[in-house]
């Protein structure tokens, strides 16, 4: 099966797999206990937190190992509101947040906060205006995505820091879906903390980090942990910790990205006729994440018809397909629910050629045909 669904997931490079097997093999103590063996396990914790200092260009102590980016999102959400709880309770975000992030401000609104969700614009930035207008006295956190999950667009970071530097108001990113893809650590001057995580670059699931701006004031939301400087609780996961690095090693230089609008434009050729892309300008465009839709056929169709054909592709982020409620990114500029159930998304990797993409292409261009002649 060729598979499309690289924004949900990756395959776990030969390299990473090894690393994590020699590692569970002969690094199997828990990184907190003070015997040798606890103390070898913590000295390799400490080399990989070393690593994403160098590779991040911030301190390894305000760097947090965790589950992944879910985890990563509920914690650092909910341990900068609390901690800045004292000036406010208000937070903005946008609408099309990945689904932990909404998980964590539905929480944080069950415990007396305020939530304001701003729309996308046409090209499926934030509305920048809006998000200005929504800022209070008593805001104390804006929450937006590095990169959308569902249709690639980079939303404009460093704008929104510019627009809030002066009230006080902290600043969380997911970079989960930008991390490895395009340069993160241009963006972190801007922000308070962000969150990446492992099985998105071609290391195992199970693993991520988030960066915790260290003059920034955050209260853990389960008190008195003691891994990771109390910012989460459970057993460190050493074997996928230093997978996880190995795989960013050899996360590849910014020429991918000419490969990736080589690959979008040669698939965009082909359907450009029968699919409509949902997406930005290229400067603020990821090229691997292609959303679209095509008149007159739902998106799981299309997901099911590709199946059938060997395609894996999706419906949006695979933390919501099946779930009522739609596409958020679609929602969020505005689209009638009709065309949000057209929706489904397209997302390439380092492993996938030309060849296949065209391939691709011509097939989804014969599904459209089938159906729209009926």
């Amino acid at each position: 099966m060729y598979y499309f669904d690289y924004a949900a997931t990756t395959r776990m490079g030969e390299r990473a797999l090894e690393a994590y097997i020699e590692t569970a093999k002969h690094f199997y103590g828990n990184s907190e206990s003070l015997h040798d063996i606890g103390s070898n396990a913590h000295e390799v914790v400490e080399k990989g937190r070393k690593f994403l200092e160098e590779f991040l260009q911030v301190p390894a102590h305000s760097i947090y190992f965790t589950s992944g980016g879910t985890e990563g999102n509920l914690l650092s959400i909910i341990s900068l509101a609390k901690g800045a709880s004292k000036k406010g309770k208000h937070i903005i975000s946008s609408m099309a947040e990945h689904t932990s992030v909404h998980s964590a401000l539905s929480y944080l609104e069950e415990n007396g906060y305020e939530i304001t969700k701003i729309p996308f614009l046409n090209n499926g930035t934030v509305d920048l205006e809006q998000l200005k207008k929504a800022v209070r006295p008593d805001t104390i956190l804006v929450t937006i995505q590095h990169v959308n999950q569902e249709i690639g667009t980079i939303q404009p970071i460093k704008e929104i820091s510019n627009m809030i530097r002066g009230e006080k108001i902290l600043f969380h990113t997911d970079c989960v879906q930008s991390f490895g893809k395009i340069d993160v650590k241009s963006i972190i001057p801007y922000v308070d903390s962000i969150t990446i995580s492992s099985h998105k670059v071609y290391g195992p699931k199970g693993v991520g980090a988030v960066y915790m701006n260290p003059s920034s004031i955050w209260k853990p939301v389960f008190p008195g942990l003691t891994h990771e400087n109390g910012f989460r609780g459970g057993t460190v996961n050493i074997p996928g910790i230093i997978s996880f690095i190995v795989a960013v090693e050899e996360v590849p230089s910014s020429d991918h990205l000419k490969r990736d609008w080589e690959l979008r434009k040669a698939f965009q050729d082909i359907v450009r006729d029968a699919m409509m892309f949902i997406e930005g300008e290229a400067e603020s465009q990821l090229p691997s994440i292609i959303g679209g839709m095509i008149s007159h056929i739902e998106g799981q169709l299309v997901m099911l018809e590709c199946n059938k054909r060997g395609f894996a592709i999706s419906t949006g982020s695979a933390c919501q397909e099946g779930q009522e409620g739609g596409v958020k990114a679609v929602e969020a500029i505005g689209y009638s629910s009709s065309a949000v159930n057209q929706f489904f998304r397209i997302s390439f990797g380092k492993h996938t050629t030309e060849e296949e993409i065209i391939y691709l292409g011509k097939t989804i261009k014969e599904i459209a045909y089938q159906y729209n002649k009926k």
